[in-house]
């Protein structure tokens, strides 16, 4: 590489982030089953504001998401002045470390958390930093332990992805309260609304608003059913919020995410639908996985992390020769397990079945 064009440091250390497959050449049919979406899709309204929106593509759009804000205010109880809205969470998470971790500082996560912990903090110079976890949970008093003066965030996925375990309210106060005032804990709760129904799990406003110096990640990627296009939000306090909107590019969430989410909002209907097809084939999987001798985490997302031991990327290999998407965990350090996502009635039984002959042979 050209002197004249070597990058910032950490820059070349970053592994870039492969998303799962979609097709492949040869096979017209495919069930995707690597990416976590929501296997209804989105909600016929959400369809139909895309759509209604073509005649304003030549439109700038309203770069405070002043609308979007007061929706999702109204739908969750929350102070509009402290939501900040983004082209996903990703690029809220990028944002948080870039505007308060740089060289010599360090950004603290758990061992299986979200890969993009890590790679934003080396994007800017950071020391990525990550805590053991206690049967694929992330744990309080490990993470306590990482804390130094250099730590300026501490990322915590609430449900996980991948593993789809959570930490219930109360250790998750216990974690804010033994911070360090200097640390900025994000909660990042993408997989949120799958997970609300458990009688110990809370989503993190209520920190937002108890505590300086909690931030709360949402995504309307999952249970919106709208990872096209790019679409997140976070609560933050509400000097935070300003420090990110002065980071953010002026127009960073376009018209049609803008319109399209209020629309996803408003349809109460599909939510429940949503989270109650995950409830029921979550658990069917598990129990088929189960009969076929595949162990699962307990999940509390729209997913299964299951465990195939040493075989597990041929397995992978052999199902996706037929179609059939599943993860690969290799890069979040679990090689022998692999990543399900909970889909339609049919894709779920096809998979089980593929998987019946796979293991036969």
């Amino acid at each position: 590489m050209s002197a004249l064009r070597k990058p910032k440091p950490g820059i070349m250390e970053i592994n870039p982030y492969i998303g799962g497959e979609a097709k492949i050449e040869g096979i017209t049919r495919f069930i995707r089953l690597a990416s976590n979406e929501n296997a209804l899709g989105c909600s016929p309204l959400a369809k139909a504001a895309y759509l209604g929106h073509a005649g304003e593509l030549h439109r700038y759009p309203d770069g405070s998401a002043a609308a979007l804000r007061t929706a999702i205010s109204t739908t969750y109880n929350l102070d509009k002045d402290k939501i900040v809205c983004g082209a996903g969470s990703d690029e809220l998470i990028s944002l948080l470390i870039r505007a308060y971790a740089g060289v010599g500082d360090e950004v603290l996560y758990s061992r299986h958390g979200f890969l993009m912990y890590a790679i934003g903090a080396k994007a800017v110079g950071a020391t990525p930093v990550y805590a053991e976890e206690q049967n694929l949970t992330a744990d309080v008093d490990a993470l306590l332990a990482k804390v130094t003066d250099k730590t300026k965030l501490l990322f915590l996925a609430n449900p996980n992805n991948p593993t789809g375990s959570y930490l219930p309210s109360s250790e998750i106060k216990r974690l804010r309260e033994n911070l360090p005032e200097h640390v900025l804990l994000v909660i990042d709760a993408a997989y949120a609304e799958f997970a609300e129904s458990l009688p110990t799990y809370e989503s993190g406003e209520k920190l937002v608003d108890t505590y300086g110096n909690v931030v709360m990640l949402r995504t309307f990627s999952k249970i919106y059913g709208l990872a096209g296009l790019r679409l997140g939000w976070g609560y933050f306090p509400a000097d935070v919020a300003d420090v990110i909107n002065r980071v953010r590019g002026p127009f960073n969430v376009n018209a049609v995410a803008q319109i399209v989410g209020i629309a996803a909002l408003s349809d109460h209907d599909f939510l429940q639908q949503s989270i109650a097809h995950n409830t029921q084939w979550r658990a069917w999987l598990a129990e088929e996985l189960q009969k076929l001798g595949i162990g699962t985490q307990p999940s509390a997302g729209n997913f299964l992390l299951a465990d195939f031991g040493a075989e597990a990327e041929n397995i992978r290999q052999k199902l996706r020769n037929q179609g059939i998407f599943i993860r690969q965990m290799g890069a979040y350090g679990l090689a022998e397990h692999l990543r399900i996502t909970v889909g339609l009635e049919d894709e779920n039984k096809e998979l089980c079945r593929a998987l019946g002959e796979i293991l036969k042979n």
